[in-house]
């Protein structure tokens, strides 16, 4: 049953956050143990910092490095990489005008719009920044917003949402799962929503949720509210159609799938919901994440003008251009299927291995990141240092009701895109070694 968002409290959402578990970092880092519950015993953690490397001969340009397959940032293929090395130039200089022009006009392709009206927002910031877009801009205090939930970053977006005045209503489903469609209907037909929130594949849990039809059943029941997507983990690897799923607002990242560093919070916005920023009856409630201020600047930019609210990062937006310009160079369609066919392999190794997945239903499963459960018999602090050793490096678990339970094998962009640097390979081997170390066998 849906019920209303109370706000949780935030140290505790970001203890959580901090147990990805990467061994080799075992000091006050993002990837800190010394966070972690007490059930978890972190004497079995390294004690010195553990350097394997990846023996990869396609990343010789790069320092040698653990291969980072967590659900992001994830590997970046060397032209990125190099694109970031740009001289330093003016945010106004029309060198740089034309790239971030030609950026996005490139994201209208990624997200699949050929609407006018539909406007792409490239910011200095984190994928978290676009909760802040929707919450701040296209949310007034007070209004009603339904929220589904599928896990920890679902949570974060309502309580963004919260953070802004928003009455937050969460329809949360059992921990691997998602709302199913006659729930999300009831929920609609009980109370009007100025907006529901998907998020696209809950990185927390590896939960993909389905969007055509929901959108489409947002439309007939209740037409006037805003379908707004989190697609930080899906977007340029889950297929995604901007207008045909006739979507009003999807926020993403830099450093997943669309394999630029992390920095930049891009997102498209339709032109439905440009109209209702503009009849916003009070300002927006943030002042850099003001849409107001940044509409503008982003259709000067895009028409090849200078423009100037806040400075953007150039070398990003450098290796941005780069990375769409890869992303390009094959259809779509290719691109989704390699992610499907990679995530299938790997799910079947997972199976093979007697392990099970975060998400049961096949329906449910992301296809770039793998959500796995490990065995009673293996603990985190063991198996990850394993498969680092291994020079393959996974994330621990965040979600709360299982954090000690799972890890998180991420599968996106170059590492799957170019099998001659034999990562997937590599780390399902890995795993496999990794568990046997840990005295784990296939019953």
């Amino acid at each position: 049953m849906p019920h209303q968002k109370t706000p949780d409290n935030p140290p505790a959402r970001l203890s959580l956050i901090s147990r990805h578990l990467a061994p080799d970092y075992p000091i006050n880092t993002p990837y800190a143990v010394e966070r972690l519950p007490d059930t978890v015993d972190t004497s079995l953690l390294p004690k010195t910092q553990i350097r394997a490397i990846s023996s990869s001969p396609t990343m010789s340009s790069q320092p040698p490095h653990p291969t980072l397959l967590i659900p992001g940032p994830i590997e970046f293929d060397d032209a990125v990489l190099q694109s970031m090395s740009h001289y330093s130039e003016s945010h106004v200089a029309p060198g740089f005008v034309a790239t971030f022009g030609e950026t996005l006009s490139m994201l209208r392709k990624l997200f699949q719009t050929t609407d006018a009206a539909s406007q792409p927002f490239v910011l200095s910031g984190s994928g978290t920044l676009g909760w802040d877009l929707i919450a701040a801009n296209l949310i007034e205090p007070g209004e009603d917003v339904l929220v589904l939930g599928t896990g920890y970053f679902s949570d974060g977006f309502a309580d963004c949402l919260a953070v802004y005045g928003a009455k937050v209503t969460e329809l949360k489903a059992a921990v691997g799962s998602r709302p199913r469609l006659p729930e999300i209907e009831k929920a609609l037909s009980e109370k009007h929503y100025k907006a529901i929130t998907i998020t696209h594949v809950d990185t927390s849990t590896g939960v993909l949720s389905e969007l055509a039809n929901l959108s489409a059943l947002v439309h007939r029941v209740s037409p006037d509210t805003l379908v707004f997507v989190d697609g930080v983990c899906s977007v340029a690897c889950e297929e995604l159609d901007f207008d045909g799923w006739m979507l009003d607002g999807v926020v993403t990242a830099s450093q997943k799938a669309i394999g630029c560093p992390a920095g930049l919070s891009i997102s498209m916005f339709s032109g439905r919901a440009i109209k209702v920023l503009e009849a916003r009856k009070t300002p927006p409630a943030s002042y850099f994440a003001s849409m107001k201020k940044w509409l503008p600047i982003m259709q000067n930019y895009e028409n090849k003008k200078p423009s100037y609210f806040a400075t953007p990062s150039p070398q990003l937006v450098h290796a941005l251009h780069t990375a769409l310009s890869q992303i390009f160079s094959k259809p779509l369609s290719e691109r989704f299927a390699r992610h499907k066919e990679t995530s299938d392999r790997i799910k079947k190794a997972v199976a093979d291995l007697g392990l099970k997945q975060v998400a049961p239903n096949p329906d449910d499963q992301a296809h770039g990141m793998t959500a796995i459960y490990l065995p009673e018999t293996v603990q985190i602090p063991q198996i990850l240092p394993s498969l680092a050793k291994r020079g393959v490096l996974f994330a621990g678990g965040i979600h709360k009701e299982i954090v000690t339970k799972y890890i998180r094998f991420g599968h996106m962009g170059v590492s799957v895109l170019d099998p001659s640097r034999g990562d997937i390979d590599r780390a399902i081997k890995a795993l496999e070694e990794g568990l046997s170390e840990c005295g784990y066998q296939k019953a």
